[in-house]
């Protein structure tokens, strides 16, 4: 594994475990997914440039919409919950309550 791949892999890995082990608020998750998406597409884009195929560009560029529309619909959740709730913490939200 180049370090370059463990780089990238660490990223994510870090990313996967704050968002498994510290989901105390809203914002901190969506920070987390974030860095999870952030560095799917650096490393896509690095291996696309590795591998000179200028046909596997796309991929990146749609992971990177679809990384940005994650975001704007995340930050409308966490507005809508501060709104309602009065917080953001992941506790005090109840799916039963309406």
């Amino acid at each position: 594994m180049t370090p370059t791949h463990f780089t990238f892999s660490a990223a994510f890995t870090l990313g996967l475990m704050g968002l498994t082990f510290h989901r105390t608020h809203l914002l901190s998750a969506l920070l987390c997914l974030e860095g999870m998406m952030l560095s799917l597409f650096i490393a896509m884009s690095l291996w696309t440039l590795q591998i000179n195929a200028t046909n596997l560009c796309t991929p990146p560029m749609i992971l990177l919409a679809f990384s940005a529309c994650e975001a704007s619909a995340g930050l409308a959740l966490l507005v809508a919950t501060a709104r309602t709730h009065g917080t953001d913490r992941l506790r005090s939200l109840n799916l039963l309550q309406c």
